[in-house]
């Protein structure tokens, strides 16, 4: 939970304090703009909410590493959500309104999470996991967006290095095998899930399991 908080807390406060002028330049997700990941970053948050207010009677399907799906392709950007991503993060024409809605519903899921009972059991996507495991998984997806947002924004904090080891260590073990060990965090993650190709300039060659695209 704590990791969950601090990789939360790190990002809405690296979004709110994004430049406005900055929401319209590209982030790290394909075919999205730093307001489009701001505007997928709410829409999480929902997701958080209404998960942790779905109880379950069912025996878990999932635990924190099965709760992703890994692609065999990496994402274009034409899925039909991330359009409506996209259409959405627009509509919002003022990135202030943008970090406000984040700032609101992020605090609440926030707070619904450090409330939790970790051995709730809950339901989302019609898979059933234990409250801890799914907030778990979150660490992982809240350090990678956090990547995508600073990773065209130079001078820009990134996640917090507990947060970063945390979240390698979750993508090596959903791979089944390690990064090479030469790399840093950001740059095992980035090039472990196809947000960078290995440029050659003396980089460790990734195992045949990587890239992982996750969904």
């Amino acid at each position: 939970m704590d990791l969950f908080s601090r990789s939360w807390t790190a990002l809405r406060t690296a979004v709110a304090e994004t430049p406005d002028e900055d929401f319209g330049r590209p982030s790290g997700c394909t075919g999205w703009l730093v307001r489009d990941l701001a505007c997928h970053l709410v829409i999480d948050a929902q997701d958080v909410l209404i998960t942790l207010a779905t109880p379950m009677d069912e025996e878990p399907t999932r635990t924190a590493l099965t709760y992703w799906q890994v692609a065999a392709e990496p994402p274009t950007g034409d899925d039909p959500l991330d359009a409506l991503t996209v259409r959405l993060a627009a509509a919002y024409e003022d990135p202030g309104l943008l970090k406000f809605h984040l700032d609101d519903v992020g605090s609440a899921a926030g707070r619904a999470a450090a409330l939790a009972d970790r051995g709730l059991r809950v339901g989302t996507q019609d898979e059933v996991l234990t409250a801890g495991d799914y907030l778990s998984a979150y660490v992982l997806e809240w350090t990678l967006h956090h990547l995508d947002l600073v990773a065209h924004l130079p001078g820009r904090a990134g996640p917090p290095a507990e947060c970063l080891a945390e979240a390698r260590r979750m993508l090596e073990d959903i791979a089944g095998t390690p990064l090479p060990a030469a790399l840093p965090d950001e740059d095992a993650l980035r090039l472990g899930t196809g947000r960078r190709t290995p440029d050659g300039a003396g980089r460790p060659e990734l195992p045949a399991r990587f890239p992982l695209f996750l969904g």
